[in-house]
């Protein structure tokens, strides 16, 4: 074996607990602490509690607070994105619904001039549609079928 190349071996080695239990044992550090024992430890004590090392159940409370406020900021963000998504939905030509070139121009006529106007048209006041020229109960229920169509493929 060589000569000054292996450290110190203390038999004596004191060992001191965060909970204030000491023993001694051989080691190559003179006194050695700890932050837990059996002495202390919920395995062997039977007990359940939280062992707070350095503050790690203070920072993983704070990081679950910051992910909970991260998904509600995500999801009014989502709500904001749909609400946008439902106003360009509205906004969008008659052409889009590819109605005919007769039914267009008769809508136009009538000042329906978007897929908004034409739903809401349908929806609330489909007497005034009928009234149209060429417009029958036949008609309205299509143009009702193509704007649910539309809005379906649209969301999709």
């Amino acid at each position: 074996m060589k000569v000054a190349i292996h450290p110190t071996y203390y038999s004596d080695a004191q060992v001191t607990c965060s909970c204030g239990a000491t023993w001694t044992t051989g080691s190559t550090s003179k006194v050695i602490r700890t932050d837990v024992c059996s002495s202390c430890h919920p395995f062997f004590t039977g007990e359940q509690r939280i062992i707070d090392t350095a503050g790690q159940v203070d920072r993983f409370m704070k990081r679950l607070g910051e992910f909970s406020k991260h998904q509600t900021e995500a999801e009014k963000r989502q709500a904001q994105l749909q609400v946008k998504m439902e106003q360009r939905f509205v906004k969008q030509q008659l052409a889009a619904l590819d109605l005919g070139d007769d039914v267009t121009q008769v809508l136009h006529d009538a000042t329906v001039m978007n897929i908004g106007d034409l739903e809401q048209k349908v929806q609330k006041d489909a007497a005034s549609l009928l009234a149209l020229k060429g417009f029958n109960a036949e008609l309205v229920q299509q143009l009702a079928t193509k704007v649910a169509e539309a809005r379906a493929s649209y969301f999709s």
